[in-house]
């Protein structure tokens, strides 16, 4: 919609913004008499849904955009025509001042999410107020002295992966025809929308179509329709269909293949197309079913999962996990995104996979809860993460109850290993898992567990805390997981001694960088001239971020969430937060791609890197990224009152 929309700025209440600009950095560092002028200067206008604000590489930038409503999404458009998702911005957000300070047209595409207001600001004044005001600018050049960490994520994402054959394969192979699920179901023009969506409703499906006076397919009506259409206009529901219909309806022969339909509907920006054969409409095929047919849909893997009735068949679809993650890695996504969705799939799978189990082997004699610790407890898992795993279920009430529930989770855990092993998720090698019944234990045995490792600190207990003590409960009854969780919180509350002895156990690892900052790398064995980046790279930012939400009640596991938390409530200098975020993520992405790459080549996931592999743009972020560990240790010898010896 780029240049369809006149712009029609209009003047404001300096007093509405004004408060508006209190509210939101960086502009609430600035005195009142400095907003108040400001205001004057200032402007609003409104883009609607879709809205390109902005052009890359053509847009001449007069103005510094704040949200005032709304959002938009920042993209980058290459040559070939292929779309980069940048960021995505809402309210009390700015763009605009990059190529303002540059002094260039705009670098990115803009375009609005949704309907959305901003907060004009000439550049005149925001390059005076750059000018006259240090903090101001300080703020806006720490954010774009971070370019090079995002210039380091694309050439990561730019990786030379093997390419991705097997869903165009079917693209390319399987006809428009070959994937109708049913006949169409028509309506007439004159039908209300209460009736069309009552059918819908009743039939399971997602459209309609509608035929005129002549027999003709005149239009179609969807589920979505009737939600931005009817519902949030506030159309009454007896409104005749031929009102909100779409038409002409979008056609595609059945003879063509699915590849065709997917370009079809990307170019109309579309989700339904009808299939014609000759002259008749035959069906109507969704971008969903198209999504089933590549096998890559998180959405499709999900109801494949929950509606699995053989363990067994778990086991071919754990390895579609990749098939998922692959595309978020090519688009840009962030790490933290990635293990999300690596997290919620693994966690379905186990879900579903012990609620199989439970069926085999009969209901559980007590309450029960599968935690997850480790990576899989961080919501941190890769690829193929070991397994770190325990069981925690009710005390029983008699000894006869006792004895029921240690067979009964002895048989269930060592089952639910060895089909977790199938589905592709190695053994811990330090044996911490279910199966060992040293952690399958009662709540009240747990509990004892952790009171002798925080108050006797030795080094195993230190250990195991660095482990267990990053769980969260999985799946079954899960108040048992969360009364450990708060045993937990109240527990080492006050516990200086054994928060120390964590604190200085963070220190066995030192930054992987020689005096001369080159890599430390193993000089011999099975990993010659490689560097381990989860055990040099990552441990730091786990270790310190455990110890800090330790000693602040912190209870959230993930390590970016912590450090979140960590830096909102004042516990951590927030330029300190800023760097670890950016130095944890750049190496989580750069683990993934690694792990991407062994694995299309049909080799095992390991954490290793070569460093002679990587450009100089990402050596020098890797290295940064390393720097920021001493950083980390530094600011807990200041807190702990430790000697770094």
């Amino acid at each position: 919609m780029f240049g369809q929309k006149k712009q029609v700025l209009q003047a404001l209440d300096t007093d509405l913004v004004v408060e508006f600009l209190q509210k939101t950095l960086p502009f609430n560092e600035l005195d009142y008499s400095t907003l108040s002028d400001l205001a004057k200067h200032a402007s609003i206008d409104f883009y609607p849904k879709g809205t390109r604000i902005l052009e890359q590489d053509t847009s001449q930038v007069d103005f510094i955009y704040l949200i005032q409503t709304g959002g938009v999404k920042l993209y980058l458009q290459d040559k070939a025509g292929e779309i980069t998702l940048k960021d995505y911005r809402g309210e009390g957000s700015t763009f605009g001042a990059l190529a303002i300070i540059q002094g260039s047209k705009s670098s990115m595409t803009v375009e609005a999410v949704e309907d959305t207001f901003c907060f004009l600001f000439p550049k005149k004044s925001f390059l005076n107020l750059l000018r006259t005001h240090p903090g101001f600018s300080q703020y806006y050049l720490k954010v774009f002295s971070q370019n090079y960490i995002q210039k380091s994520f694309d050439e990561l994402r730019k990786e030379k992966l093997s390419p991705k054959t097997e869903g165009s394969l079917y693209l390319f192979t399987v006809k428009v025809n070959d994937i109708i699920r049913r006949k169409p179901e028509i309506i007439t023009p004159v039908q209300n929308i209460q009736q069309a969506a009552q059918r819908m409703s009743d039939l399971g499906i997602g459209s309609l179509l509608i035929k005129d006076e002549y027999g003709k397919i005149a239009g179609i009506i969807t589920d979505k329709d009737i939600r931005s259409k009817v519902v949030a206009r506030g159309l009454p529901y007896s409104t005749e269909v031929e009102r909100i219909m779409t038409s002409p309806v979008k056609t595609i022969s059945a003879h063509k293949v699915c590849f065709d339909a997917l370009l079809d509907m990307m170019s109309n920006r579309i989700h339904h197309l009808a299939v014609q054969d000759g002259e008749r409409i035959i069906g109507l095929i969704t971008s969903h079913d198209i999504l089933v047919l590549q096998g890559e849909s998180p959405v499709y893997l999900f109801k494949e999962i929950m509606h699995q009735h053989r363990i067994e068949r778990l086991y071919e679809i754990s390895m579609k996990v990749p098939l998922v993650v692959r595309p978020l890695i090519e688009e840009g996504a962030k790490a933290n995104n990635i293990t999300r969705m690596i997290t919620i799939l693994n966690d379905l799978i186990l879900g579903r996979l012990l609620a199989l189990l439970e069926e085999n082997l009969g209901p559980p004699p007590v309450p029960y809860c599968w935690l997850l610790m480790g990576s899989e407890g961080r919501k941190e898992q890769t690829f193929r993460t070991d397994q770190d795993n325990a069981l925690i279920y009710q005390d029983p009430e008699n000894e006869q109850k006792k004895k029921e529930a240690e067979n009964y989770f002895n048989i269930f855990s060592q089952e639910a290993i060895n089909h977790l092993v199938k589905c592709g998720y190695p053994l811990c090698q330090g044996g911490n898992m279910a199966s060992n019944p040293k952690w399958c234990q009662p709540l009240s045995v747990w509990k004892r567990y952790f009171s002798n490792w925080v108050n006797k600190p030795e080094p195993q207990e230190v250990l195991n805390s660095t482990i267990f003590f990053d769980f969260r409960p999985a799946c079954g009854s899960m108040f048992l997981g969360y009364e450990l969780k708060e045993f937990l919180r109240s527990l080492v509350q006050g516990k200086d001694l054994f928060l120390r002895y964590l604190a200085q156990d963070c220190f066995r690892t030192r930054p992987p960088l020689s005096f001369f900052k080159n890599f430390i790398v193993d000089r011999d064995g099975v990993h010659k001239n490689r560097l381990d980046l989860k055990a040099r790279g990552l441990v730091p930012f786990w270790d310190f971020a455990r110890v800090m939400a330790l000693r602040h009640g912190i209870m959230e596991t993930n390590t970016l969430e912590r450090m979140e938390m960590l830096d909102r409530e004042g516990h951590i200098p927030h330029s300190l937060f800023v760097r670890a975020r950016e130095s944890y993520e750049f190496q989580m992405q750069l683990r993934f791609i690694n792990q991407l790459k062994l694995m299309e080549a049909g080799e095992a996931p390991h954490n290793y890197i070569n460093p002679a592999e990587l450009t100089d743009l990402e050596k020098q972020t890797l290295k940064g990224a390393f720097s920021v560990i001493s950083d980390l240790q530094s600011f807990l010898k200041e807190t702990f009152k430790l000697s770094m010896a």
